[in-house]
């Protein structure tokens, strides 16, 4: 397999940092973008020491301008964006008469919007190679409708139907688009809303019995599916919803 250069959102923590490690070990330079600088350095620093060639970016997703200046710095650090992975992402638990227009705005714009834009400014040096992966991840929440959650399912229905198009209009550049739609999965940014008491089930764990094969996902489970889907061999499989999700969506 080529050796690409991946850029991986939301890669400071979880999924996006489980993701760049999995990237990483498959021998591609990883870019890591998070709001939180200093984590998604700290990220990079580390691959790094186990033999990767990786740079970390502070950049807010939903900041065009400094996502475009983050894509022309590591293009000059690394090379051109070969694969794409969008994990940065923003969740809250509110009721629906709760939900102010900022709250809608923040998440559409970090969740859809952000990953609109990382997949146009990706796209670009795909297009030219005639080579690509994205993989977006959106969530099982979409498929089935979550109480307290209209924003954030809003906006991960839109990041499904968004694969979908980018799918459709890549494919005839030889690049894949996919979706990986987590349910339960055990990430910092989950135990810190049950830390905060705002999740409407009290605790994660109390979400076990209802996942078939009994345990919460991984951000490990989800890099892998991922790692998969920007490989070689995935080169057939676009535009399609890839659930990683302990038989909870069936």
């Amino acid at each position: 397999m080529g050796k690409r250069v991946a850029v991986v959102t939301g890669a400071a923590s979880g999924i996006g940092l489980a993701s760049a490690k999995q990237l990483a070990a498959a021998g591609h330079a990883i870019a890591l973008l998070d709001r939180d600088g200093a984590g998604a350095k700290k990220g990079a620093a580390s691959l790094t020491a186990e033999g990767a060639r990786a740079v970390g970016y502070g950049v807010d997703v939903a900041d065009r301008a400094a996502l475009e200046r983050a894509f022309e710095s590591l293009r000059s650090e690394l090379g051109p964006v070969g694969i794409l992975v969008t994990s940065a992402g923003v969740e809250s638990f509110d009721k629906l008469l709760e939900i102010t227009p900022e709250k809608w705005d923040r998440i559409l714009a970090v969740n859809l919007t952000g990953t609109f834009t990382c997949a146009q400014l990706a796209a670009r040096d795909m297009m030219e190679a005639s080579w690509g992966r994205i993989v977006t991840i959106s969530s099982s929440s979409a498929q089935a409708g979550a109480a307290m959650m209209a924003h954030y399912v809003a906006s991960k229905g839109g990041v499904i139907a968004l694969t979908r198009a980018l799918a459709r209009d890549l494919a005839p550049h030889k690049i894949t688009v996919n979706t990986i739609p987590p349910t339960i999965v055990d990430t910092p940014m989950a135990r810190k809303a049950e830390a905060d008491g705002t999740l409407p089930f009290g605790s994660l764990d109390n979400l076990t019995p209802r996942v078939p094969l009994g345990r919460l996902g991984t951000p490990q489970d989800i890099a892998a599916a991922t790692a998969f889907l920007c490989s070689e061999e995935a080169g057939y499989i676009t535009g399609q919803i890839i659930g990683v999700n302990g038989g909870m969506q069936i």
